[in-house]
Order: C-alpha cells, then structure tokens, then sequence
C-alpha cells in the first residue's frame, strides 16, 4: 500500500496527535465519573468519543511506519504493552463495574492493533496475522467492549488517513455501530438522549481526521508510554473515590 503524494498521509510527530490523545483520556475520564454522579448520564454521551480516538491513535501510529516491517522493535513493544496493560486492566475494571459483561477495553485496541497490521502491511504475514485476529474476534465477540465492530475500527480509521475525505464516512459509520450494542439503546429506543450518543460516535472520527492533518502549533505535553498507565491508574482513583464518598 502506498502513500498518496497529497496531503493524505499523516506528518511526523507534531501536536495534533497528542492533542487527540489528551481528549482520548478526558472524554475517558468524564464518562467514568459517572462511576460517582451516577445522575449525571450527559457524561456517557461525551464519553462516546473516547474509543474512536483512541482508535484513531493506534490508526495514526501504525501509518507512521514503513510497509512490509511488521516485527520491528518498536512493533514488539507497542503490541507488549497493549497485552500486559489488557490484564492488568482487567481487576480495576471488574471493581469499579462489577456488573459488566464485557472485559475493558484495552482487549478491543489490541486486537484492533493486529486487524490494523494486516490492512497496512498486506503481506503473507500479516494477512494471516489479520484473519487469526478475525477469527479470535467472532469468539470473542460478546466479551469485548464494542464487539467485533469495534475490532473494526481501527483498520477504518486506517484507510480513512490515507484516502480522501469522504473515506472518512466509513470509520464514523463503525463507530456507530460499535455503540449501537449498548443496552442504552436497547433499553430506551430512539430517544434525543440515544440520538446524541450516535451523533457523538458518528462525528468524533471527522473531527479526528480533520485535526490529524492539522499543524498545532502549540507546545503539547507529549502522551508517551505513561499515558498506558492512565487507563488501570485512573480506574483504581475513581474506585477509591466512590469506596470514600
């Protein structure tokens, strides 16, 4: 696969990226509070933007390497950290949700990780990487936050930075059907409540896209490995929160 010599591909390190981090991790966070206002229900709709950037980091970052080098180094590691932070996210999640069926969230970008490869890389290797991961995912699938289709959307996000704009309607489309499986749906129908939810889900990978290509000129706190840490850390603050309210 190769990189249009137009504006589509994704330029090295510069703000835009960390800043789609950073909402990653607040929109995150503000959904999660809910975990202590349980009557502020607006917070869940915010939080629908927090796994399509999520999603669109991971997309971001597998089109910054080169085609055809899957097993680098840096490849090794990326996946490592998404797999130790996949089980030691499992407890603070299962305390602070006990009642969920599903396993949190790092499982789905993981997976969404490999899906991605195969999409980028499309050698023996990594197709077979690919359809392994497919294969996983159809049994996993209601384990997993979003389910398969959120699997998906890291690969959309993927082919959506490196073709034209209207190649952008397909990861919003994935994103509203990943939380088109929520109970809130199932349990309220179309409501302007269920409505915001999947405008949220549909937009937040247009905004995502559009600010990908844009240079931010302001100085950023880069989102490095410690951002990994973000995800169990904050879950375990929140539950010491509500055990002390």
């Amino acid at each position: 696969m190769r990189i249009p010599t137009h504006s589509t591909a994704v330029p090295d390190r510069d703000g835009s990226l960390d800043l789609i981090k950073w909402a990653a991790m607040l929109t995150m966070l503000m959904d999660h509070l809910r975990y202590l206002w349980s009557d502020a229900e607006w917070l869940f709709i915010v939080g629908r933007a927090a796994f399509p950037l999520f999603c669109l980091g991971i997309a971001a970052n597998v089109a910054r390497t080169r085609t055809g080098d899957l097993f680098n180094d840096g490849n090794v590691r990326y996946l490592g950290w998404l797999m130790v932070f996949s089980v030691l996210s499992e407890l603070p999640y299962r305390l602070l949700s006990p009642l969920s069926s599903t396993l949190n969230v790092m499982p789905t970008l993981m997976l969404g990780l490999l899906l991605a490869w195969g999409v980028y890389h499309r050698d023996r290797t990594s197709v077979m990487l690919a359809i392994a991961t497919l294969l996983i995912t159809t049994v996993l699938h209601s384990r997993l936050m979003y389910g398969a289709v959120g699997v998906l959307l890291p690969a959309a996000l993927l082919l959506a930075i490196k073709r034209p704009c209207w190649w952008w309607l397909l990861p919003s489309t994935v994103a509203v059907l990943a939380n088109s499986r929520n109970r809130w749906l199932a349990d309220s129908g179309l409501t302007l409540e269920t409505v915001a939810i999947l405008t949220t889900a549909f937009a937040t990978p247009l905004w995502g896209l559009w600010l990908l290509r844009q240079r931010i000129a302001l100085d950023i706190w880069p989102v490095r490995r410690w951002g990994y840490f973000f995800y169990p850390g904050h879950l375990v603050v929140l539950q010491v929160l509500r055990l002390a309210l």
